[in-house]
């Protein structure tokens, strides 16, 4: 990857799509106008995350949620939670923004190959998750069994609920949604995420597990995994924190001797459990 001259200048984009994704959170489709910036964002991979400029507001990191594979279009799933995240939700299509990166580790998938994947996602967990799935399914025979256990709070916040069939369609994957709690239209599943993943059960043998959510769900999730059988290296998980460098010099995101910015986003289960309280 092309690193950047500066790597805390933004690479000037444009959005050139907006759709809510959920209740509070919308997709953003971005096209890098410059040259350097597209060029540095031609081979990003599955778990790098990158900071993004609403002028005049800010910066904020996100997981990048798209693939280079399927277009030069980045895509970042934002919740309204604060001053920059709420004036990016204000933009529509053709407003200029800025993104910098791409920042972060990856998800090892050249490593897993042939092995069956078990994906959770929880809530936004989802979105650095779905570059892990579009991989896949791009290489559906490269991976074995591929199992998508995807939850929220409620049927309201299910990301990317627009891809499931596509989804259930690929060879050998299953799809399992649930909800923490249904409303009036939901005739889904409801309960946890984890009981969802007692329920199906899936093998540890040949296996590997992906997990992002909140920190207490990767929590329980890790905790569920092991009384399965799978073991801290067939645990993988990405991490959020309160990033403001994002190339290990502010000091921010630090996990113990480590820094979730330059180590992570992305950590095998073994790299972290003893630091995965201080996030609870």
């Amino acid at each position: 990857m092309a690193p950047a001259t500066n790597p805390m200048r933004p690479y000037l984009g444009r959005l050139t799509g907006v759709r809510d994704l959920a209740t509070g959170i919308k997709l953003f489709q971005v096209e890098l106008t410059e040259e350097e910036g597209r060029a540095a964002f031609a081979n990003y991979r599955p778990g790098q995350f990158a900071f993004v400029s609403a002028f005049g507001a800010g910066e904020a990191p996100f997981g990048i949620t798209s693939t280079p594979s399927r277009g030069p279009t980045l895509e970042f799933a934002v919740n309204a939670l604060g001053h920059v995240t709420h004036t990016l939700h204000n933009l529509e299509e053709g407003d200029p923004v800025g993104v910098r990166g791409p920042l972060g580790n990856w998800f090892p998938l050249d490593e897993v190959r042939g092995r069956d994947i078990v994906i959770l996602g929880g809530g936004i967990g989802g979105a650095p998750l779905r570059p892990v799935i579009h991989t896949i399914l791009d290489h559906r025979e490269e991976y074995g069994h591929l199992t998508i256990l995807w939850a929220a709070r409620s049927p309201d916040l299910l990301v990317f609920t627009d891809e499931f069939d596509d989804w259930r369609n690929a060879w050998a994957t299953e799809v399992h949604v649930t909800v923490d709690q249904g409303d009036e239209n939901w005739t889904g599943n409801v309960g946890l995420i984890t009981q969802l993943l007692e329920q199906v059960n899936p093998a540890p043998e040949n296996g590997v597990a992906i997990t992002c959510g909140p920190p207490i769900m990767i929590h329980f999730v890790f905790l569920t995994l092991k009384k399965l059988g799978f073991a801290p290296d067939q645990m993988l998980t990405t991490l959020e924190a309160r990033m403001h460098c994002g190339i290990g010099k502010c000091g921010r995101c630090n996990l113990g001797g480590k820094f979730v910015c330059i180590d992570g986003p992305v950590f095998w289960q073994y790299e972290i459990s003893e630091f995965l309280e201080g996030f609870l």
